[in-house]
């Protein structure tokens, strides 16, 4: 079998060199096709007598991505196949012996019985990393980053990680990495004990090389019969004050909502009691539960190909010609603009930053110094690359300044008027043709193109606050935005290194209109009697990154407030809950608690203290029911429900089109239980027909805020799926 993805080499030593290099592919990854090839790698090494060891490489500026997990979903569908065709006792078989062939296949490299070295030249993730565990000597270079962030995708590592890494440091730290799944960089690997040595990118190969030479040894520390895991034995004193510690927090964080974070506890404990070929296939067989879950397929769905798909610009149109930014406009210093100046500039981006007078603006500015100043202090930027992106900023209060700009941002107050004054002023400058991008959160980006000589070259992009942690971008096309506004507007997005999501305009456009559906709900459940720690609580059981009250402290109540106004005034009465509208009024305008912004809210927020609940939220509650009466299941689904009934109204209007974009916006852009895929991926998992009689049942005890569309309804009766019915057309489009 000829081999494609990896280069054999050897030397006068008898050391083999073995590169791995795909062919056509920016990246290495585990492919069905690149573990076949390393199979046929180790077969020859193995087999031939005159090699005394094999050193492993990249021939790419990262040694290896990971799996394919286009190819794990793939498997994971041609399961329920193999069910149909030769039954269940042997699909599982079949599977199971599937998804534990790289496991396997490491495990041959560390039995093989001559020494392997891995020379990790960069970036080694996952399954290559697991692939690098699996060698008897690590040598990373000094900038290299190893981690397993499989959890981050509904998985764990299944090809060896769970067994070695505890088997390497303790297994508090284990656990950690485990179940954090963040990248390490090569000397924080170093002290883990999770690679040898450390050294200059040229230097790694022959570092490798010459352990080969200095004799090191072709067997794993496990497979010594004297070896003694770091933290000793499961059933012992240190035991027992780990595992129970473990339990607690994994409930705590998780809420038993990711079976891989549970499969990972599992293997871990029950691995470390057994010897190494035991525990790989105790490993193997979570995992091949936990590939075949529906959170795995919805997580992998969403958060890497689907999020991929629209990070590679999958909604751009496709006839536009590229386009070249190298210099942006932002209007407004304030926070958002601030914000929004950091990450351009972090992109390599020149900036012109304008405001009312050049003390605003330099105050805009200082913001990046201020996030710079951190980075650098933590080690993750040096004073000469602060020094580099604050001279791409000039703070200015002369429109005249934006001359050259290629995007003009405007994040000025959201008021009408003032958005208009700066639409006018910067087409005095630029002209009609430039680009022009508005951040509102709120008006209709119709309307405000309204004040544009070409309304075609006016769009929105809405960024999540804070600008610089957030991953997300809204861009909002109104009626007349044309293709070059919206290529443009994606290509920008792309090089700030955001996931665009595209959405048609309307009020709240998507992601408020689910959160804020998400705080009303919070606020409902209070107004009935819910005691408010429950509340928040079981928001999170629920999946939900932090609970209702505490996300509107942050947002701000007098801005919840002067929602609630607007939409009274633009929709009418019968638009705004009273029981919510009486909320707020006490609060806002009755008792002046806007939320943390001025130290209280729903919580309290004492100066150097923790935040804790106000006590007197107990006041406003008509009613206050008692906790052993209310159903904790029923809460988590009102509080998911009600945001996934939300999102499948914006796909029967048309604001969203494409379920991938509703997923990815819902995780993103306000943390919509990742478990779930999202709130088109809850729907579709829970499947149309039930989900609209949970949702009628809602509906009947709460109102009609929980009422389906009819083009849910209609899906329910014929058994549709969003992503059969709208999926297929989206990725066309």
């Amino acid at each position: 079998m000829a081999i494609k993805n990896f280069k054999i080499e050897k030397d006068a030593d008898g050391i083999a060199l073995v590169t791995f290099d795909m062919p056509g592919k920016p990246m290495n990854v585990l492919s069905a096709d690149s573990i076949a090839d390393l199979e046929a790698v180790i077969e020859e090494t193995t087999k031939d007598e005159t090699i005394k060891g094999v050193v492993i490489t990249s021939g790419k500026d990262a040694f290896c991505a990971g799996a394919d997990l286009t190819m794990l979903q793939h498997g994971a569908k041609d399961y329920q196949d193999q069910i149909k065709a030769h039954g269940l006792e042997a699909a599982n078989k079949a599977f199971m012996e599937q998804s534990s062939r790289a496991s396997r296949l490491f495990r041959r490299i560390e039995t093989c019985g001559k020494p392997w070295a891995a020379a990790i030249n960069g970036l080694a993730l996952g399954g290559g990393f697991e692939l690098t565990l699996g060698c008897h000597y690590r040598v990373a270079a000094e900038k290299a980053a190893a981690g397993l962030p499989e959890i981050k995708v509904g998985l764990f590592p299944g090809a060896g990680g769970t067994q070695r890494v505890p088997r390497l440091m303790g297994t508090p730290e284990a656990l950690q990495m485990l179940l954090k799944g963040d990248q390490i960089p090569a000397p924080k690997a170093k002290a883990m004990n999770l690679v040898h040595d450390v050294a200059p990118q040229g230097e790694i190969v022959a570092r490798a090389k010459a352990w080969i030479k200095n004799g090191g040894k072709a067997i794993a520390p496990w497979d010594d019969p004297k070896f003694k895991a770091p933290s000793g034995k499961v059933f012992s004193a240190t035991g027992m004050m780990i595992w129970p510690a473990a339990n607690a927090l994994y409930r705590k964080e998780t809420y038993d909502n990711y079976p891989a974070a549970r499969a990972i506890l599992k293997c871990v404990f029950e691995g470390l009691q057994l010897p190494m070929d035991l525990a790989l296939k105790v490993e193997a067989r979570y995992f091949s539960n936990v590939l075949r879950s529906k959170e795995a397929a919805a997580m992998i769905r969403s958060l890497f190909i689907s999020m991929g798909e629209l990070n590679k610009g999958a909604r751009r149109p496709a006839n536009e010609p590229k386009t070249s930014i190298k210099k942006v406009g932002v209007i407004g210093a304030g926070f958002m603009g601030a914000g929004v100046a950091y990450v351009s500039a972090n992109a390599g981006l020149d900036v012109v930053l304008i405001d009312r007078d050049q003390a605003a603006a330099d105050k805009g500015k200082a913001h990046s110094d201020a996030l710079m100043s951190a980075r650098v202090k933590k080690g993750r930027a040096t004073e000469e690359k602060k020094a580099e992106l604050l001279a791409r900023i000039k703070p200015s209060a002369d429109y005249n300044d934006l001359k050259g700009c290629d995007l003009v941002i405007e994040a000025v107050f959201e008021d009408r008027a003032v958005k208009a004054e700066a639409t006018k002023k910067v087409q005095a400058v630029l002209g009609a043709d430039v680009v022009f991008a508005s951040n509102t959160s709120t008006l209709p980006i119709t309307s405000l193109a309204s004040e544009a000589a070409k309304p075609e070259n006016f769009i929105g992009i809405h960024f999540f606050s804070p600008v610089d942690k957030m991953m997300l971008v809204e861009i909002i096309m109104g009626e007349k935005t044309g293709p070059k506004a919206l290529a443009t507007a994606i290509d920008y997005v792309r090089i700030i290194k955001k996931t665009p999501i595209v959405v048609n305009d309307t009020r709240g456009f998507y992601a408020n209109r689910c959160v804020g559906r998400y705080l009303a709900e919070g606020h409902l459940m209070l107004m009935e009697g819910v005691p408010p720690a429950m509340i928040e609580n079981v928001a999170r059981m629920a999946g939900m990154p932090v609970g209702p009250l505490s996300l509107n402290d942050e947002v701000a109540l007098d801005l919840s407030w002067r929602v609630v106004q607007a939409t009274k005034k633009d929709l009418g009465a019968q638009a705004v809950d009273p029981a919510q509208e009486k909320l707020i009024k006490t609060m806002v305008v009755d008792k002046e608690r806007f939320g943390r912004k001025n130290g209280k809210g729903f919580y309290d927020y004492p100066e150097g203290g923790k935040k804790k609940l106000w006590a007197g939220l107990a006041d406003l509650q008509d009613k206050k029911l008692d906790p052993d009466t209310i159903s904790i299941e029923e809460l988590k689904q009102r509080f998911l429900a009600v945001q996934a009934v939300e999102a499948a109204r914006t796909m029967a209007e048309g604001v969203v089109t494409d379920p991938r974009e509703a997923d990815v916006g819902s995780i993103l852009g306000f943390g919509f239980a990742p478990y779930t895929g999202g709130t088109i991926s809850y729907i579709d998992g829970m499947g149309a027909k039930a989900f609209v009689e949970l949702c009628d049942r809602l509906a009947a005890k709460y109102g009609d805020r929980f009422a389906p569309p009819a083009q849910l309804r209609e899906m329910a009766k014929k058994g549709e799926s969003f992503y059969g019915k709208f999926g297929a057309a989206a990725k066309a489009a």
